[in-house]
């Protein structure tokens, strides 16, 4: 690593390193921004004295992110279209990074200043859809285009569904807790424990449930969150070195096979399927040759790009070996056939069995591509679980007492939590980004109208709020900044 850094041009290095200083930032920020509700339950009910609860919460999350894979991570990066992931030019990878890492640490900031839980996760994936727009409309590329819209909207479902689940399961398990345990001092908030049976702590079995909940939350808040980071870190290293970094260097023999196969595999799927397919791909219609020099993703040229990805791959051994150029084509030609491949699998008339060979197909194509460095999963982990440590206070505060008129029962913790770490450890299983903010406090706004408490209007009016502004605030301020860095840079 350092031989290479040192390599590099001085303004390159500086952009390198401010730009990776931003996203560390930004995940630092996550840490005391989003983790407080990770650790809001279990400080508030006394189960752990606060610092203790939040060095535990960012050792998990340090954990959360080392073990949590990358699948979050590349679902982040795809919401950009394929033709700006291709697209490898520094300053616009440069313009594209910083645009969206300044709006999402803007928001971030003033909302956990007003100690409102708005989520990072949100402000993130609002600040990459506004420069997905935003370069759309400088480079008169069709609005339809900008964005990768499909996996958008199945974000969009992710994050709408997973607070709803979480207000109503939560909810559930309290009431199922009442109904089991109906007089169980579980039911008590921490002040009338402390009054009655002068005991500040929570009982043991309650206690042990709320911090292994907690700790849980934490862990699943590293993986999912963590993963962002990732995801964004390999955006700064793909745009603006990208020789280095557009393939797995460290791919194995194996490992350049298994892409080396996908490819004629690929095209055997194809010709297995030309019946249904010879349309939308424009199969045997004398469609060979060489690529066009101005490349770009176009389903109809599905067959020469597997012949050219074919060719960059034959007799390689090692992506080192290999010429930057041809390294930064490989990855391009592997990108559009599996863009070209997502878009063959929505098709109504392929058969089931064939949806799923072609889903296996992908896994192989982007193996070499979608990847992460064990220094910048390190790196995110390290931030995400120093932030942990600091800034919790606000949030707490508003968990614990701002969203219900009661304080939160110990049974209440358990359930928000419970519910929290479910969810989110589910998304995880579907490589899909949550936010941790949204689903813990819903789940304990759930629980508050289990217990019939009622709601503190205000509290849920901001979060609420801060819920609906979000997207569109970061959208706005992404592609705002955009605008200006490309009008004054680069055009």
């Amino acid at each position: 690593m350092i031989p290479f850094l040192s390599s590099l041009d001085p303004w390159l290095l500086t952009s390198l390193l401010l730009a990776l200083g931003f996203v560390l930032a930004f995940e630092f920020i996550n840490g005391f921004h989003d983790t407080a509700n990770a650790v809001a339950t279990v400080i508030y009910t006394r189960a752990m004295p606060p610092y203790l609860a939040v060095i535990a919460s960012g050792i998990f999350n340090f954990l959360g992110v080392l073990l949590g894979g990358v699948g979050v991570a590349y679902a982040i990066v795809h919401l950009l279209p394929v033709e700006l992931l291709i697209d490898t030019d520094t300053g616009r990878g440069l313009a594209m990074v910083f645009s969206l890492l300044t709006a999402a640490i803007a928001w971030n900031l003033g909302t956990w200043y007003l100690g409102i839980p708005a989520s990072s996760s949100h402000t993130l994936i609002g600040s990459i859809l506004g420069v997905g727009l935003a370069n759309a409309m400088i480079t008169d590329i069709p609005v339809a285009d900008g964005v990768n819209w499909q996996k958008a909207i199945d974000i969009a479902i992710s994050l709408v569904a997973s607070p709803l689940a979480g207000f109503m399961v939560a909810g559930l398990i309290l009431i199922g807790l009442k109904w089991a345990r109906p007089h169980s001092s579980m039911h008590k908030t921490p002040e009338y424990r402390l009054g009655d049976v002068g005991k500040k702590h929570p009982p043991f079995w309650n206690r042990l449930v709320l911090v292994l909940s907690a700790m849980g939350v934490s862990f699943v808040h590293g993986s999912n969150d963590g993963q962002k980071g990732i995801g964004l870190i390999m955006l700064v290293l793909i745009g603006i070195v990208p020789a280095q970094f557009v393939l797995n260097l460290d791919s194995t023999g194996y490992d350049i096979n298994r892409t080396r196969d996908a490819a004629t595999h690929l095209s055997e799927f194809y010709e297995r399927n030309a019946r249904e397919l010879t349309d939308y791909l424009a199969l045997g219609k004398g469609n060979r040759g060489d690529l066009p020099a101005k490349f770009h993703c176009d389903p109809e040229q599905t067959e020469i790009t597997i012949a050219a990805l074919q060719r960059s791959l034959e007799g390689v051994r090692h992506f080192s070996d290999m010429p930057e150029q041809s390294r930064i084509d490989a990855r391009r030609y592997l990108l559009c056939l599996d863009d070209t491949a997502r878009k063959v699998s929505k098709l109504a008339y392929l058969p089931a069995s064939e949806r799923k060979d072609l889903s296996n197909l992908r896994k192989d194509l982007t193996h070499s591509t979608e990847y992460a460095p064990f220094w910048v999963v390190l790196a995110v982990a390290l931030a995400l679980g120093v932030g942990t440590m600091i800034g919790w206070k606000r949030v707490v505060l508003t968990v614990g007492e701002k969203i219900g008129k009661q304080g939160m029962t110990y049974a209440q913790g358990m359930s928000a939590q419970i519910t929290a770490a479910m969810a989110i450890g589910l998304a995880n299983i579907y490589s899909l980004p949550v936010s941790t903010t949204h689903v813990l406090s819903s789940g304990v706004a759930g629980t508050m109208v289990a217990n019939r408490s009622g709601l503190q209007r205000q509290t849920v009016f901001h979060i609420l709020l801060a819920w609906v502004l979000t997207l569109p605030a970061a959208i706005a301020l992404s592609a705002g900044l955009y605008w200006l860095a490309y009008r004054t840079f680069l055009a």
